[in-house]
């Protein structure tokens, strides 16, 4: 409890689970109704959402998880009358969102050449997690575009941060820029709750801070703000180390609550795009694919705008194309649980082809999947092209699963 604390370590049944998730929406919807704003109520969404993230273990694992639960953390002292203690707050919420800029833009440079050598974005659309419909046209921009997209990623990231604390309209003007950026990240892609949780994140440039320090009120209130400024001070050692360590990690909370934590994204991109096609079989000569709501499969299929949402399982199969599948029990699991046609699973999936009686065999195929190109476009209609790479995994009623991969 004391590495990973969850009110689920006293009731670890999915009732628990269900019962939390139920709370957490009708909560989200007093605060987003006005009715209430009350500090508490900020408390129990943070600490719900930190128990389910404290053991949901690799589906709980990306960065933004951590991202939330530290916005959640600060939005439990937003309640405050006092123009000082408000202006703390926000002077907060300006530091996260400088970590969270200015960490992706520095593992970038030390990371993949192709951020250094201006090409990353020849690459970015076709292979990131969760295509959207658009990320085909975004592929097929000029490349001279695209090497002027990477500068400016370099300059939203690494040098638009510092101007966060600058005087206003200039703090407003970063703020909107940060903005704009990731509007275009999200229009382009789909990362879940990133692009949406920075953009309100961005929000807390747009007020005067300064002037509120003038004249120091001393109240109960005003000592639990200042105590949260002095504890993220004390916490910001470990993240700014981090920044400037030659090793520097990507996403990483250094305490079990997962505040003041180090955040990145993309700092290396993949390439080629390999996929996972699982399919099923009645007598292991006719087979039946497997869709998964977001991620590649059918050829014709162009993506969807699935972000804000978070595909869990959809993102893991990204993960997972990139290594062996002895590296990810989940997966083992996952293709045992579809052999019993279980009903939770095939809830996660976009098409069952095994309605009335479960698979004899499984069987998972690793594809290399590229963007069809504009001519092949408009002779196919495809919006993807595939090749076989090989056989990543088998399962079948006698022997289970066998990996291959």
């Amino acid at each position: 409890f004391s590495r990973f604390p969850s009110i689920f370590f006293f009731y670890p049944k999915d009732r628990a689970f269900r019962m939390t998730a139920w709370l957490g929406i009708l909560i989200s919807l007093v605060v987003l109704t006005g009715v209430s704003e009350h500090w508490a109520l900020w408390f129990i969404l943070w600490l719900s959402y930190l128990s389910f993230v404290n053991v949901g273990q690799t589906f709980y694992s990306f960065g933004w998880e951590s991202m939330l639960l530290e916005a959640g953390f600060l939005a439990c002292f937003l309640e405050t009358v006092n123009p000082q203690n408000s202006a703390i707050v926000m002077l907060l919420f300006r530091w996260f969102l400088f970590r969270v800029m200015f960490g992706a833009g520095l593992i970038k440079l030390r990371g993949d050449k192709c951020w250094r050598d201006l090409t990353c974005l020849y690459y970015h659309y076709e292979t990131q997690p969760i295509p959207n419909r658009l990320s085909w046209y975004f592929h097929w921009l000029p490349k001279p575009v695209h090497r002027v997209g990477v500068v400016v990623n370099h300059i939203i990231e690494l040098g638009i941060p510092f101007l966060y604390f600058a005087p206003q309209p200039i703090a407003f003007w970063a703020g909107m820029i940060t903005i704009g950026f990731h509007a275009w990240l999200t229009i382009s892609g789909n990362f879940a709750f990133l692009g949406f949780l920075t953009m309100i994140l961005a929000f807390s440039t747009f007020g005067f801070v300064a002037p509120a320090f003038a004249v120091p009120v001393f109240s109960l209130e005003s000592c639990w703000i200042w105590g949260l400024a002095g504890v993220t001070i004390l916490l910001s050692y470990f993240p700014v180390k981090n920044m400037v360590s030659r090793d520097q990690s990507m996403n990483f909370s250094f305490n079990p609550f997962h505040i003041v934590g180090t955040y990145g994204a993309f700092g290396s991109i993949t390439r080629p795009r390999f996929e996972i096609i699982i399919e099923g079989s009645d007598n292991g000569l006719d087979w039946k694919e497997y869709e998964f709501i977001g991620k590649p499969g059918n050829l014709k299929r162009s993506g969807i705008q699935i972000a804000p949402y978070h595909l869990r399982l959809d993102w893991l199969m990204w993960f997972a194309a990139f290594s062996s599948p002895y590296q990810h029990p989940w997966f083992v699991r996952l293709l045992g649980q579809l052999m019993e046609n279980r009903p939770e699973i095939l809830r996660l999936m976009r098409t069952n082809p095994f309605q009335n009686k479960p698979p004899a065999e499984i069987r998972a195929l690793l594809y290399k999947y590229q963007f069809t190109t504009p001519t092949q476009r408009k002779m196919t209609g495809n919006f993807w092209q595939r090749e076989l790479v090989g056989v990543y995994a088998r399962a079948n009623m006698t022997n289970r699963v066998e990996l291959l991969g």
